[in-house]
């Protein structure tokens, strides 16, 4: 490693496979002042973005790229170093970047086999994968294991290249194939990547899975300060917290197991998604049966390349008509609001299986539960019909319908495939003002799925992000304080003064974390991470100056960078308020009754660009932003 491009810290390689060509060729990355500006993960994605993809280019174009981007931390000691950047055109908002985010192994032993990045482009003539080992790199036919689930897929492509234990599998599943919205990337059974729609975008190159294998290292300019620093930022982690301090951080409170434990917060608090965001009460209620029954079943922590937190997990259920089934999940509880609670699946059993079921499809559930929900919804209160679902049942909580209207999305068949598989948007417009009324989204996109309207930093978070819906900006309102930047207490969730602030000074700092090859739960609300994490590039590439003035300056530039993108392709300031009607609804019961952030957000938004330095009127990055952020090549 090391032979080209940089010498530490970065292989040096960008592997590129033309489809339609069937050509895999290697590029070196651009030099080092593009390296230190941009760093790595969705900043070097953004940046071969915005340079090499026409403006008039659609997500599912062939020309359209679909990167699998690492950072100079992937693969070394640093704390939970595997975090994989998925970087595309974002197929819910036309005129968006994707950046998806997985972890496992996938990112590790891409840069162990000496590539920084894979950009794949065109379309194959019949579905394949693609097979990298070190330096050897196959396209390989994948007709066999079309129409596979993900989990399957994973299982036989590692069958048949003969390695069960060293070979991570990317891989699509029906949903992928199905090019649905909301189609995410899967991979190490737990793991995956989904805003966007990025699953879609491989999904529409016929690319079924990127198998990979490295045994290379990731060479470091100062190996010995280096271990020292990302040992104690490690040790950081799960630190205990004095008086002021601020709070645990959200690896600290999701580790070993994930939600399993705390999801009693989420009811309690009211910000279960219940009932496609109609009954928070039912969602307390719902968060605490679940607690109660995982005591009873077996949660197998299951960690990502040097990764100590282990949130995601296996479950296995122990009694009942389910037992000896286990699902691999995430470690958040987004996953079964999506799945369960928007739908009022109250059975723990079945909240687990359809989460699973999601995942093995490679589907979001923040898209594939909206849909559920808002047809629920519907349902229930008999604006349609058995007529309308082909005789299906949506009587809140049923299962097996939940489970048919997937399978129908994925083949395009009955009410799932002819109405919901249209995504978010359109689907609610099929179905008229009722549903339009009541589908949750932003931008076409499915949100982080908690009910946010109880917390407006996250909220308007969601909102503001650059990447179409996603996690960018929570501000300082739940989970986790911030104490890096100065926010050692949790803000009033309701209070509008500070809220914008809160959230440029958290999207700043997260979208620097995006770009360094970590889990964004090595670095969230831990204090000392500025430090460490900037000593850290500092040490793996030689840039001995680099400190933590310059990663909040990365950060700042990736936040510009995302709005340059929409601005080229189309955005327009009305696009800022594309919302569902729900999020802006105040829930009638609950912490957050008669509370909502509408009378207040367009001044929040206002607020946000002042801080930002965008244009107020337009939404775009004024010139003197862009050369103090280093963009003014593209004023």
């Amino acid at each position: 490693m090391g032979s080209t491009g940089m010498a530490f810290g970065y292989a040096g390689k960008i592997l590129r496979i033309d489809l339609s060509k069937e050509s895999c060729t290697t590029t070196p990355l651009p030099d080092e002042k593009i390296l230190r500006q941009y760093v790595g993960g969705i900043g070097l994605g953004m940046h071969l973005l915005l340079n090499e993809v026409d403006s008039g280019v659609a997500a599912t174009d062939p020309e359209a790229p679909l990167m699998f981007m690492t950072g100079p931390l992937t693969g070394t000691s640093a704390p939970s170093s595997s975090n994989l950047a998925i970087v595309s055109l974002n197929a819910n908002t036309p005129y968006a970047v994707a950046t998806a985010h997985s972890h496992g192994y996938w990112a590790a032993y891409l840069k162990h086999a000496g590539y920084d990045a894979v950009v794949v482009t065109g379309r194959a003539k019949r579905p394949v994968y693609v097979w990298i080992d070190d330096d050897k790199v196959e396209i390989r036919p994948a007709g066999s294991i079309w129409g596979k689930d993900t989990r399957e897929t994973e299982r036989l492509i590692k069958r048949e290249l003969g390695d069960d234990e060293k070979i991570s599998v990317a891989c699509i599943g029906q949903a992928g194939e199905a090019m649905l919205p909301g189609a995410s990337i899967k991979n190490d059974r737990n793991h995956g990547a989904s805003k966007g729609s990025v699953g879609a975008v491989m999904g529409s190159k016929k690319l079924k899975a990127v198998a990979v294998r490295g045994t290379g290292k990731v060479r470091v300019h100062d190996p010995a300060t280096f271990a020292e620093v990302t040992k104690a930022w490690q040790d950081s982690i799960m630190a205990e917290r004095g008086p002021g301090e601020g709070s645990p951080s959200v690896a600290a409170l999701l580790s070993k197991g994930g939600i399993t434990r705390i999801y009693s917060f989420v009811g309690d608090h009211h910000m279960l998604a219940g009932k496609n965001l109609t009954n928070p009460l039912w969602g307390e209620k719902s968060a605490n049966k679940f607690v109660e029954a995982v005591k009873g079943w077996t949660v197998t922590p299951k960690e990502s390349y040097n990764c100590e937190i282990a949130c995601a997990y296996d479950c296995t259920i122990n009694s009942g008509e389910y037992a000896g089934f286990t699902a691999s999940l995430c470690g958040g509880g987004e996953n079964m609001e999506g799945a369960a609670g928007m739908i009022g699946i109250e059975d723990p059993a079945h909240a687990v299986i359809l989460t699973d079921h999601m995942d093995a499809l490679g589907i979001d559930s923040s898209v594939a539960g909206a849909l559920l929900g808002m047809a629920y919804e519907l349902y229930n209160r008999g604006i349609i019909s058995k007529a309308d679902t082909g005789g299906l049942d949506l009587t809140w909580g049923n299962f097996d319908s939940a489970m048919a209207l997937l399978d129908q999305m994925c083949a395009g068949t009955g009410f799932g495939g002819k109405v919901l598989a249209k995504g978010l948007k359109t689907a609610a417009q099929l179905l008229g003002p009722p549903a339009e009324a009541c589908v949750v989204h932003i931008r076409g996109g499915g949100i982080n799925m908690h009910d946010w309207r109880t917390t407006w930093s996250v909220l308007l978070g969601q909102i503001v992000a650059g990447a179409g819906v996603c996690w960018q900006g929570p501000g300082v309102d739940t989970w986790t304080t911030e104490p890096d930047i100065g926010y050692n207490e949790f803000a009033n969730p309701f209070e509008v003064a500070g809220k914008a602030e809160a959230v440029a000074k958290t999207q700043i700092k997260k979208l620097w974390e995006d770009t360094l090859g970590v889990c964004w739960f090595a670095c969230w609300g831990v204090k000392g991470v500025l430090d460490r994490s900037s000593k850290a590039i500092a040490l793996v590439t030689g840039w001995a100056d680099f400190d933590r003035k310059e990663a909040l300056k990365v950060g700042e530039r990736m936040v510009n960078l995302q709005r340059l993108i929409a601005v080229k392709r189309g955005f327009q300031p009305s696009d800022e308020f594309d919302i569902s009607r729900r999020l802006l609804e105040a829930p009638v019961e609950g912490s957050a009754a008669g509370k909502t952030i509408e009378p207040h957000l367009k001044g929040m938004v206002q607020e946000y660009y002042g801080i930002m330095g965008w244009d107020k009127a337009t939404g775009k990055p004024t010139p003197g932003t862009l050369e103090r952020v280093g963009l003014g090549a593209y004023r």
